[in-house]
Formats: structure tokens, sequence, C-alpha cells
């Protein structure tokens, strides 16, 4: 049996991503301040030369890191809702995707943290982290759209607002899921998102887009 040989490129991408996968697993094990280069190729098994050759330093190497994970996760997400025939759909395959990463959640969690906080002190860093949560924001918003649309109702706010809440809600539910590994199930914010889309549809169909008068006291007295 005759094994194809690698071209340099090739050779060179699987180098690259090991060193990825390595740098990802000690990031999340040690955070990011404490791992250091020698760590890394350590890990990943090649030479400090190995790693020069694919970037300059811990920085570049964090940079396409979180380049990698956003379009994986971008890409992941936009074919499970392109392959959905409903909104529902959508959500079930998302539940089951939530189900599949969270094998390793604690593991995720911990290198997404570590990278916001790295990014909280490295403006370059930090424009990316932005730039990968809005995206994340923006498809989140293309999947209400869609559902607000298959249930023919105006959505009784901003979608992007709505996606907002489903975003912010998803990193809390995130943290309180790993404080609180026996309280919770995988695929969760799926739930709190079929949760708020049925509620805000009842909501948009109601017309009760503003909050209602509080009652008026009774007997003149003040509350």
């Amino acid at each position: 049996m005759i094994s194809k040989r690698l071209t340099r490129q090739e050779s060179r991408e699987i180098t690259r991503q090991e060193l990825l996968q390595a740098a990802a697993d000690l990031f999340a094990e040690c955070g990011v301040n404490g791992t250091s280069v020698e760590q890394i190729v350590e890990r990943a098994g090649y030479s400090r030369g190995a790693f020069y050759g694919n970037f300059d330093g811990k920085q570049q190497l964090i940079l396409a890191l979180l380049e990698q994970r956003t379009e994986r996760e971008l890409a992941e997400v936009q074919a499970l809702s392109a392959n959905a025939g409903s909104f529902e759909e959508t959500i079930e395959h998302l539940r089951n995707w939530h189900r599949e990463r969270d094998k390793n959640f604690a593991s995720w969690l911990a290198l997404r943290t570590e990278l916001w906080l790295y990014g909280m002190r490295d403006p370059a860093v930090l424009s990316l982290l932005a730039d990968r949560e809005r995206r994340s924001r923006e498809a989140m918003a293309q999947a209400l759209t869609q559902g607000f649309a298959a249930r023919s109702v105006t959505p009784p706010a901003p979608v992007e607002l709505l996606a907002l809440i489903v975003h912010a809600l998803d990193d809390g539910l995130s943290i309180q899921r790993v404080l609180s590994a026996g309280d919770s199930t995988a695929g969760g914010v799926m739930d709190v998102v079929d949760l708020l889309m049925r509620s805000w549809t009842a909501l948009a169909r109601t017309g009760a887009t503003e909050p209602a008068e509080p009652p008026a006291p009774e007997n003149g007295t003040t509350p």
C-alpha cells in the first residue's frame, strides 16, 4: 500500500493545527499567561523552530486560535440552520450541537474565559473577540428573524436586542452549568430560546410592546 507523501504546505498546516490544539488545551488548563511557548511545543511534540516557523509569538497564536474557533463554530451553526426546515427543527439541531460540545464543556468555557481575560488587556485580541461576539449575535438574530417570519408576527422589539438577550443568557447559563453541574442539563440554553421565542411570539400577537400602566391606587393613597 503506497501512502501519499505530504507536500511541504500540507505538513506545515498539520504542524500549525497541532500547535493550536496544544495551546488551546494548555490555556484551558493553566491560563494564557501561565502557558509558555516552551510548554506549547512540548505538548505538541515540536521544537521552538517549528513554533516560530508558524507564529511570530504567542499573541499571533492567540489571534489565530480565536479566528479558527470563531470560523469553525459559525460554520457549524450556519450549516445546522441551513439544513433545518423550520425554526423548531433549527432549535433541535442546535440542542444536539450543544450536547456534543458539552462533552468537554468545562474545558471549552475555561478556554473562552481565558481568552476574554487576555483580551481585556490586549486591544488586538479584544477587537477580534468583539467581532466574534458580533457575528454570533448576528447569527442568532437571523435565526430569530426566520422564527418570527414562520409565525407571521413582527418581533416585539428590535431583533438585534432579542439576539443580545439570548447571547447574554447563554453566557450566564454557561457559567452556572459549570458551577452547578448537577442542576442543569445539556442543551439547556436552547430550552430557554424556545421559551423566549414562544413568549415573544405571544407578546407580538397581543401587540403589547409597551409596559402597561400601573393600576391607580385605591382610596387616593400612594404606593
